[in-house]
């Protein structure tokens, strides 16, 4: 019934994925992970955008990231930029690689705590706490972390899966893809390299893994009904 796409600090297949799958009667939603830096820390944010404002704060944050920055410095904005452009956006925590994570995994909660009171302000009922099962190494740290901050700050989660190829067989061919951006190789140790589980999932798999939160499944069925926007030919 719908398809999301979110990119990385782009929206370069926005505009067609939406002409395409429109076509065949399937919702559209879009997205796109922009990097955030805080604290001289820059990781991914998801946004996904629900109507027209959404998009084009979409589109001013993707610029952002990368007209507005320092010479060889890394596409990014600071969460003043995104404060000031989430009309319209829905913002999900991200995965534990993101900024969210990297602050945890540097013993940073604290600062977690204050960004996520400065969202849940600012974005209201627009933010989800988001919970994978890749079985990544550092994961299960992470998601007891986001269990019982949903619970202390009353934020909902949402299960989600972070997808780089469509079946698993497709496994090797990223992970050698991913040694060819990064310029190492397959039998580095010391490299970037994701477990097996990042292919898109059915329904049936994903009830599976997160039976044991429903209410995240749940957030995750409704997630679709919250958007009324696709982008369209000028």
């Amino acid at each position: 019934k719908a398809v999301g796409l979110c990119d990385t600090n782009n929206l370069c297949g926005a505009l067609e994925f939406s002409e395409i799958i429109s076509k065949i009667g399937t919702q559209p939603i879009i997205g796109a992970h922009i990097n955030i830096k805080h604290n001289n820390y820059i990781g991914k944010i998801p946004f996904f955008s629900k109507d027209l404002d959404g998009y084009k704060n979409l589109i001013k944050l993707s610029s952002k990231s990368f007209l507005e920055i320092k010479e060889n410095e890394t596409p990014h904005c600071s969460i003043d930029d995104i404060l000031k452009n989430s009309k319209g956006l829905i913002l999900l925590t991200g995965p534990f690689d993101g900024l969210i994570g990297k602050l945890f995994y540097n013993n940073l909660q604290d600062e977690i705590f204050k960004i996520f009171k400065i969202l849940k302000k600012n974005f209201y009922n627009n933010i989800y706490l988001e919970i994978q099962r890749h079985n990544d190494p550092g994961e299960q740290e992470y998601e007891k972390f986001l269990l019982t901050t949903s619970e202390k700050m009353n934020l909902p989660l949402i299960a989600t899966q972070e997808v780089y190829y469509l079946t698993q067989d497709m496994y090797e061919a990223h992970d050698a893809y991913l040694c060819i951006g990064e310029k190492t190789y397959v039998n580095e140790k010391n490299r970037r390299k994701y477990s097996k589980e990042h292919y898109l999932k059915s329904s049936e798999e994903m009830c599976k893994i997160f039976a044991d939160i429903p209410e995240a499944l749940e957030n995750n069925f409704n997630f679709p009904f919250r958007f009324s926007y696709k982008p369209k030919k000028s």
